[in-house]
């Protein structure tokens, strides 16, 4: 499955959730950028470039970083995907790999944040250096202070959740992330999930929507 959004939707807060829960593997593209920068390889150098501006990575680069990763994942195995795909192409070329191992998407969840909740979101947004999971700072809070809620590892604000990032970050998923909504729409695997809400609000409609009781996504 896909997990869509805009930055700051809580993708990777949800993806968590639902791996632990489905026992699934989490295949998120901006960890993976993030890896390859941390090894230094060509790949991770030239996505940087991009990423501290908010622009999407060239999709030579993306593709071949994510989609190396995908067919990696044993065929008798499930993944979520997270920031992956963010354009048509990407898409097709997600779908070509799949349909080459005679698998398709089973769902797409598009998880649906209002343009100023993002803005607060990503705005007091930091994120473990150990294992990438997104937490939340409020205001007046020393980030050097807190701890990963996750795993207790340390805090850090990525380059790219700075004001001028976050704000073009947003305006290139509208210009040319959201269209892809309609390649998913046509083939009949697009979920909507209102993503205005809590945490917890979120997945339990997620896990309904993806055939689980209420009672598994409390659980």
């Amino acid at each position: 499955m896909v997990l869509f959004g805009p930055p700051g939707a809580g993708k990777g807060t949800q993806a968590q959730l639902l791996k632990d829960r489905l026992k699934v593997c989490h295949i998120s593209s901006g960890d993976l950028f993030r890896q390859h920068l941390g090894q230094g390889t060509p790949l991770g150098l030239q996505a940087k470039e991009y990423m501290d501006k908010g622009e999407l990575v060239l999709d030579d680069v993306t593709i071949d970083i994510v989609l190396d990763k995908v067919m990696s994942v044993p065929t008798d195995q499930g993944f979520i995907l997270d920031g992956f795909p963010r354009n048509r192409n990407q898409a097709q070329a997600l779908e070509k790999a799949l349909v080459a191992r005679s698998h398709n998407l089973d769902k797409v969840v598009h998880i649906d944040v209002s343009k100023p909740v993002l803005l607060r979101r990503l705005g007091d947004r930091s994120v473990c250096r150990a294992c990438q999971v997104p937490n939340a700072i409020c205001a007046g809070e020393d980030i050097a202070a807190k701890k990963c809620s996750h795993c207790g590892g340390e805090l850090y604000q990525r380059e790219d959740d700075n004001p001028e990032a976050v704000k073009r970050r947003i305006e290139v998923y509208y210009e040319e992330t959201l269209p892809v909504l309609a390649f998913y729409r046509e083939r009949g695997v697009l979920i909507d999930i209102p993503g205005d809400n809590t945490v917890e609000d979120v997945n339990k409609r997620v896990m309904a929507a993806l055939g689980n009781s209420p009672s598994v996504a409390a659980g």
